[in-house]
């Protein structure tokens, strides 16, 4: 019996490690929430503040892109799953604001090379032919983190306290670190090698080994109207992750949910973020990943504005259907966008500084949502907001076509 293709251990680590990361650090935010505010006695601003470090992010992303292009991604995801990983487990050492900053850094810190750096490196190279559908289910780990994690720590805090929860997320994320040194390889050679062990199509090597060798240099994309286009898209696209969805449990029970249901709200856009990852990702090898982006975003604005239309519980599970859709989509084009409007050959780089742009934006979503919270009582008008910009985003994707393609 022929044992599976490789490249389908190596996307079950991109897998995890995309939606673990995200999954503790964002969909399961709101249920540290107030433990922490009740334990420390921290505003919302304040609280809200960790999430404004994302723009840590965007200083670690081109450092890990281009180490990743130099390197290798097997040791920039290590080393970014362990900074992950020891930003957890320190957290039950937490007394003062500033350690509550300082571990979320560590996370932030890690967080490009254990996300859109991995995914975009790898699944092109091991699928070049069905990458839009790989990727679509490798990003689904986003969903499975955000069905699974809520509800593990919820679970974790009413029986043994917020700290637990917290190192129990931490060695999860050591193990994964330890894990992935094993199985992962960008290597042609054996891309090749289990193409002929596990009687793959050549051509889809040959596929392969052209891909890798097109793309944009650091250089020609910024002097590009293509990929400034398309990063000024992406960069308004991500506060649907620091503006809305880290919000969301909170903006629900504002609105009269209790906070059961306002979970479950949560874990079903999770479970419609794997069918819209798949979906829109099937379809963007039809259609292109820049079409299927701005479709994805037309959803998430849509299903933002109809949460802010009605505080009735069946217009919320409404909003949160719609939405959850195109959200699930978005965390797969993004690494397929940049993919196939910039080239692989740069592509670490590339995502690297695409992680700096939107760290930006994700750095200023929450402090602004909070501030909007705490001024008027509810995350309402920050909502209405972010749906009109995505409307921006839509417009700035389209237009994006007149730009230069990347030269091999």
């Amino acid at each position: 019996m022929i044992a599976p293709y490789r490249g389908y251990q190596i996307a079950l680590v991109a897998f995890l490690s995309t939606g673990l990361s995200i999954g503790m650090s964002q969909y399961a935010f709101g249920q540290f929430a107030n433990p922490l505010q009740e334990e420390f006695g921290w505003t919302k601003t304040q609280l809200n503040g960790a999430l404004s470090l994302a723009f840590i992010s965007g200083l670690t992303g081109p450092i890990l892109g281009k180490s990743a292009d130099k390197y290798g991604i097997k040791i920039v995801l290590l080393i970014s799953l362990i900074m992950i990983s020891l930003g957890f487990l320190l957290r039950p050492t937490i007394s003062s604001l500033w350690h509550w900053y300082l571990y979320s850094a560590l996370v932030y810190a890690g967080f490009p090379g254990a996300t859109q750096i991995t995914s975009g490196k790898i699944v092109p190279l091991w699928f070049p032919k069905t990458r839009g559908r790989v990727m679509g289910a490798v990003t689904s780990g986003n969903n499975f983190g955000g069905f699974t994690m809520p509800a593990l720590a919820a679970s974790v805090i009413v029986f043994s306290g917020w700290e637990l929860a917290y190192l129990i997320f931490g060695g999860i994320m050591l193990f994964l670190a330890l894990s992935s040194y094993f199985i992962i390889s960008e290597s042609l050679e054996d891309v090749e090698k289990e193409s002929i062990r596990t009687n793959r199509n050549l051509d889809y090597l040959a596929l392969a080994k052209k891909q890798s060798s097109l793309g944009f240099s650091a250089k020609e994309a910024i002097n590009s109207f293509r990929f400034w286009a398309i990063n000024i898209s992406l960069m308004i696209g991500v506060l649907t992750y620091q503006g809305i969805l880290t919000q969301l449990t909170q903006f629900l029970e504002d609105e009269g949910m209790s906070q059961n249901v306002a979970t479950s709200c949560l874990m079903m856009i999770a479970v419609m973020g794997v069918i819209g990852k798949i979906t829109f990702g099937r379809v963007s090898e039809t259609y292109s990943a820049r079409k299927t982006l701005i479709l994805c975003i037309f959803f998430q604005a849509i299903g933002t504005l109809v949460l802010c239309s009605s505080s009735s519980t069946t217009i919320l599970w409404l909003g949160c259907f719609i939405y959850g859709l195109g959200f699930g989509a978005f965390g797969a084009m993004i690494p397929l966008t940049i993919v196939e409007q910039f080239g692989m050959k740069n592509i670490g780089s590339m995502m690297g500084i695409n992680a700096f742009l939107t760290s930006i934006t994700m750095a200023l979503g929450p402090l602004i949502a909070g501030m909007i919270h705490d001024q008027s009582g509810s995350y309402r008008n920050a909502f209405i907001g972010i749906a009109i910009l995505f409307f921006i985003a839509m417009f700035l994707a389209w237009i994006s076509k007149y730009g230069r393609e990347p030269n091999s």
